[in-house]
């Protein structure tokens, strides 16, 4: 129901936005504000009502795949995707309203700001399907929402976006100033942080700045300039201690209001060629301050445009380069940036970066395109990170693999992989029992002592394991040689999830041995616990290896300091 208006309002027949404008028809349909656990399934019954659906798509987190609230759904016909907009928007679904609107793959509709409106001080009674049924008498909304908090709950104000701009200027005219459920509404074009900032104290000051005068500008020109937008107290323009122009100088008015009048008739304005720059005169702290300010902003916004749309891609073939890259990651969006990494030298470092234009476009990328095998290699695709976000993924996620009650005696419980056994098991806990029929083939590894070790049977320093395991070979003496990487992702396409893994360690164990022979079981089960494509890569670039394996033992040592630090603490309160 709509909010109670107290104004005549204007009647305005509504285009539909699906095919007005010459544009192509929309069958697409973003759906917003789903409950958490909806299911793709559940969503798909529900739109399957109007039409038949093509496909449907909750986004969500690509690490604990939880729901992000909102997700697509695409008809083959766009009048099921018309009905379903005016039929089910603001239904309640699983106990929560969804908001309906057109999905355009164009994200510059969205970003312009074009036809955006701000309302503020609404009811709190006023929910989304309210402020949609008042505001689309003026024209055709594309988005509608009242702001919320944690618990659902108004906060006050909202934003409404109109296919057009004079759709927005009528409302603004019709209803700014109005009473909207007996309290009385702002409502004005929408403007972003930046821009309301720049409004903002503009007309509170007196003193002008103004440069690239040419060399001939004098004071008296600048007293008959400016002495036009009000009466002046001072004029200069600064010099050389040669007399000569430094192309800049100040003004200064009797009147703020003066002021502001001649920066906003007089910046940009020509003057003997010269194109001047007219504005509030700042001192040196103030003008650095908000240089600062405006770079630091715009890589705030270059970073939350970005965000999760930057995939970074590795174990590219040699052969790669920007343009092969680009037409291999096409087909799911536009791409705004292709690069491949090179080295000084220009050779391919078998890495590099694939950026779109939306976060919808890169997950389809993304879940299509990783482990996808080219050119004999699987991709290794996901989205960009910075360094110490990685580590601290790395550490957040290894750092869950213990137990929440532990003895402070006892060793962290981390992933550990046991050679030989073909499987992982956790530092600390002993290794599996011997099957009797599995004879060993008198193979032995290093293994690192832990509680419950003392009774499997060793000799050396070395603990008799079977070797022979399920459709693994057998190998007689010595550590297992390397599989050919392409000969190994063969067998693991054709293996289970268990034999995978024992095909992964068995290849990685004898590299991480190499470069951490101490702590080499613990490290290739915290490395085996990475995504297979990202293992397969491991296994073909040293480098790589080299470079996780220190981000593993930081993480251990990270672990050993904490556990150290709580027995202490724990040592300190019995005494």
């Amino acid at each position: 129901m709509a909010a109670q208006v107290q104004v005549q309002q204007p009647q305005v027949q509504v285009a539909n936005v699906a095919s007005s404008g010459g544009a192509p028809p929309v069958t697409s349909l973003y759906v917003g504000d789903l409950e958490a656990n909806i299911t793709d399934s559940q969503l798909y019954d529900l739109f399957q009502q109007i039409g038949e659906v093509v496909s449907v798509r909750i986004c969500r987190d690509l690490t604990s795949r939880e729901s992000l609230g909102y997700g697509y759904v695409n008809y083959g016909d766009p009048q099921h995707a018309e009905r379903a907009l005016e039929e089910l928007n603001f239904t309640p679904f699983n106990g929560r309203p969804i908001r309906i609107m057109y999905s355009h793959r164009d994200p510059s509709v969205r970003r312009s700001g074009a036809g955006n409106i701000y309302i503020k001080n609404l009811d709190k009674e006023i929910d989304h399907k309210a402020l949609h049924d008042t505001f689309s008498t003026f024209g055709n909304i594309l988005s509608c929402k009242v702001a919320t908090d944690s618990s659902d709950q108004s906060m006050g104000y909202g934003f409404v976006q109109y296919a057009s701009e004079d759709s927005a200027q009528r409302a603004i005219e019709s209803l700014n100033g109005m009473l909207l459920n007996g309290k009385q509404v702002y409502v004005g074009p929408f403007l972003r942080k930046q821009e309301r900032e720049m409004s903002v104290d503009k007309t509170k000051f007196k003193n002008v700045f103004v440069k690239n005068l040419s060399d001939s500008t004098t004071e008296a020109d600048l007293d008959k300039i400016f002495g036009e937008y009000g009466s002046l107290t001072s004029a200069a323009v600064m010099r050389n201690e040669d007399g000569t122009s430094k192309c800049f100088g100040f003004v200064n008015f009797e009147s703020a209001e003066d002021a502001a009048r001649a920066v906003e008739s007089l910046n940009g304005q020509k003057f003997d060629n010269k194109e001047w720059y007219v504005g509030r005169a700042q001192k040196k702290s103030e003008r650095e301050m908000e240089l600062k300010h405006r770079l630091d902003q715009s890589l705030k916004e270059a970073a939350e445009n970005s965000q999760g749309t930057n995939l970074y891609v590795k174990n590219l073939d040699d052969g790669i380069d920007d343009d092969k890259l680009k037409e291999l990651f096409s087909p799911f969006g536009s791409i705004t940036s292709c690069k491949v990494m090179r080295d000084p030298k220009g050779i391919s470092r078998g890495s590099g970066f694939v950026a779109f234009s939306s976060p919808d476009e890169a997950n389809r990328a993304l879940s299509e395109m990783n482990g996808k095998i080219v050119v004999n290699k699987p991709l290794y695709v996901a989205l960009a990170q910075k360094k110490e976000d990685r580590k601290a993924q790395l550490q957040a996620q290894f750092s869950q693999m213990r137990p929440t009650a532990m003895v402070p005696s006892v060793n962290p419980r981390m992933p550990m992989y046991a050679p030989g056994l073909g499987q992982q098991i956790f530092y600390g806990q002993p290794p599996p029992a011997i099957i009797p029929q599995m004879v060993p083939r008198g193979r032995g590894y290093r293994y690192p002592g832990g509680r419950g070790m003392s009774n499997v049977s060793s000799h050396g320093g070395m603990f008799s394991v079977p070797y022979q395991m399920g459709n693994m070979p057998s190998h007689d003496g010595g550590m297992s040689r390397p599989t050919p990487i392409g000969a190994l992702t063969s067998a693991l396409a054709n293996s289970s999830p268990t034999e995978q893994r024992t095909m992964l360690g068995e290849n990685l164990y004898p590299l991480v041995e190499q470069l951490e022979p101490e702590t080499a079981a613990k490290v290739t089960g915290m490395l085996l616990e990475m995504d297979q494509t990202e293992v397969l890569h491991l296994l073909e670039s040293p480098e790589a290896l080299k470079a996780k394996v220190v981000e593993a033992m930081e993480v251990l040592r990270n672990v050993s300091n904490d556990q150290a630090t709580k027995q202490l603490a724990s040592l300190s309160l019995k005494e």
